[in-house]
């Protein structure tokens, strides 16, 4: 596997192909947008998904921790598709986050679909952390150092003669958007007008999710 990295205010980071980044300094993996328990929420409102994708998200979530054993873990919000979905986790399920959380310190950020999250998941609640020059935090404000989630960016890039859309971490080197990790999660387009509001321009760089590495392009030149 190739290793790919993105840098944010000077501090460098890995950037696993599964839509995670990890701070080999602090040893800290950070990933955004769990949205578990969606298909549950869907279904309860009468639109059937197979339910499954929260055992997907949490099985993605045990390969990227078991690839870099990290000593803390940050979800950056959003973490739960919606206020109740803490309650519909199975008991499985349960004892699969727990034994992730096993030894290591783990921060829940709240976001705009579960802003109160409750005590007995495992680990600390927090609306944003802030180590050294970086800020973690749900909803991307625009200022430097930060590393948010929220917006879901993917982007859609030339291949062999066709194009293919995938999640991507959306960057510039002062300010990252993390891609969503969850296995129901939709993506916005890095050409959207959300993101230049974010980074100002369109010269920043989507990190684009590939089968075992990340590749990098210009935003502006996704379609």
């Amino acid at each position: 596997m190739r290793v790919s990295r993105v840098t944010v205010a000077d501090v460098g980071f890995v950037a696993d192909f599964s839509g995670a980044l990890f701070w080999e300094a602090q040893r800290l993996l950070v990933v955004s947008d769990l949205h578990l328990e969606k298909g549950s929420s869907f279904a309860s409102r009468g639109v059937l998904l197979p339910p499954y994708d929260t055992v997907a998200t949490l099985s993605r979530l045990a390969a990227v921790i078991a690839r870099h054993d990290p000593r803390q873990v940050i979800a950056l919000g959003d973490s739960f598709h919606d206020r109740d979905a803490h309650e519909r986790l199975s008991n499985p399920d349960r004892e699969a986050l727990a034994a992730l959380q096993l030894r290591r310190n783990w921060i829940w950020i709240s976001g705009n679909h579960d802003p109160a999250l409750p005590s007995d998941l495992g680990g600390v609640v927090a609306t944003e952390v802030a180590i050294g020059p970086i800020v973690f935090r749900h909803e991307p404000t625009g200022a430097a150092g930060e590393i948010a989630g929220h917006l879901h960016p993917k982007a859609r890039v030339p291949t062999r003669g066709r194009s293919i859309e995938r999640r991507c971490f959306a960057c510039d080197g002062e300010r990252a958007v993390m891609p969503a990790f969850g296995a129901y999660t939709g993506g916005l387009s890095i050409r959207d007008a959300a993101f230049t509001r974010i980074f100002g321009s369109p010269g920043f760089m989507a990190h684009v999710l590939g089968d075992n590495r990340v590749h990098a392009f210009v935003a502006s030149r996704c379609y």
